[in-house]
């Protein structure tokens, strides 16, 4: 009898301690945790990373676009996969998010997972692990992802206003990422992603094509004819890399870039041109430190409003709320 009690204190005490553990997860994590489908699906990452994969080798640009597509899920409801709605007025119809691509890639990992595990792996999950594998793919280091994410059933394309733009301030980037929890070490680090990004003419014209024939005096103006032949006044949806050096690696020459005055988005060159920002470009110009701050501000970024419980639900299509 004494030994049934002892075998009941201890259960008792190991639950204890994991609802302990959990409560942590929760405070500090969010409520997601590396290794979230080890035992109900195991084979979701090397899933996704094979589908990433094959995608990425067929077209390397994809590898940026889904980045871009985990970033811009994160900044509007949080990373809820509520930008892979699709429908009117939604998030994915939204200006901001008209030339978003890589929702097959999304949807191809999802459909292999759904058949291996159905119902188990919500699609921000997806998108996290696959944004991270878009950038190992392109050179960058690895980082673990925690997982455990539901995905968002409501999607409003107005509300994409939060997302940072092309002509933001860097008083206006750092309000918008402080509104998401992040800092200005995060915000210049994330915009480091640009790397290997690309850009429509359209939203840069203004800096080459000044009315009054004068161009931003914050570019390089031997990196003016360069840009004005890959973007004709009449071409405004001509895209050019945001690295013009290394478009398809993940490095550091996007700062590098920065300090000689070929930035090509406004909001990406102000990151030099201000002096509360200019200090973190120089800093990483270094590989090693931007690379391993890279995978800490994804992780950070990837918390942002983070969905559990009845909060949300673990779509049958990421295109379309159950």
């Amino acid at each position: 009898m004494e030994g049934g009690n002892n075998l009941w204190k201890k259960e008792l005490l190991l639950k204890l301690v994991l609802v302990a553990m959990g409560v942590v997860n929760t405070v500090h994590g969010h409520g997601t945790r590396v290794g979230f489908y080890s035992r109900t699906c195991p084979g979701v990452e090397s899933i996704v990373t094979s589908t990433v994969e094959s995608h990425v080798r067929s077209d390397p640009t994809l590898a940026a676009s889904i980045l871009r597509l985990h970033f811009h899920d994160c900044f509007v409801r949080g990373c809820d996969a509520s930008v892979l709605i699709a429908g009117s007025a939604t998030e994915r119809t939204a200006p901001p998010n008209v030339n978003l691509r890589g929702y097959e890639v999304i949807d191809d990992a999802k459909d292999k997972l759904e058949a291996l595990c159905p119902g188990v792996v919500s699609c921000a999950d997806i998108l996290a692990l696959a944004a991270r594998d878009s950038v190992v793919l392109s050179g960058g280091r690895s980082w673990k992802v925690p997982t455990g994410r539901k995905d968002g059933r409501v999607s409003i394309g107005s509300e994409t206003s939060s997302l940072p733009g092309p002509n933001d301030t860097v008083s206006v980037q750092k309000r918008k990422f402080r509104d998401k929890g992040l800092n200005t070490i995060d915000l210049v680090v994330l915009a480091g992603g640009h790397t290997i990004g690309t850009s429509a003419c359209q939203f840069f014209a203004d800096r080459i094509y000044n009315p009054n024939g004068t161009t931003d005096p914050s570019i390089d103006p031997s990196f003016v004819p360069f840009l004005r032949q890959i973007c004709p006044q009449n071409q405004p949806t001509k895209r050019v890399a945001l690295d013009t050096h290394s478009q398809f690696k993940f490095d550091t020459s996007y700062f590098a870039n920065l300090k000689r005055g070929r930035g090509v988005l406004r909001s990406d060159q102000a990151l030099w041109t201000d002096p509360s920002t200019r200090p973190f470009v120089q800093k990483y110009l270094a590989t090693a430190p931007f690379n391993y701050q890279f995978g800490n501000s994804m992780v950070k970024m990837g918390n942002i409003g983070v969905k559990q419980g009845d909060e949300g639900e673990i779509r049958n299509k990421c295109s379309a709320i159950n």
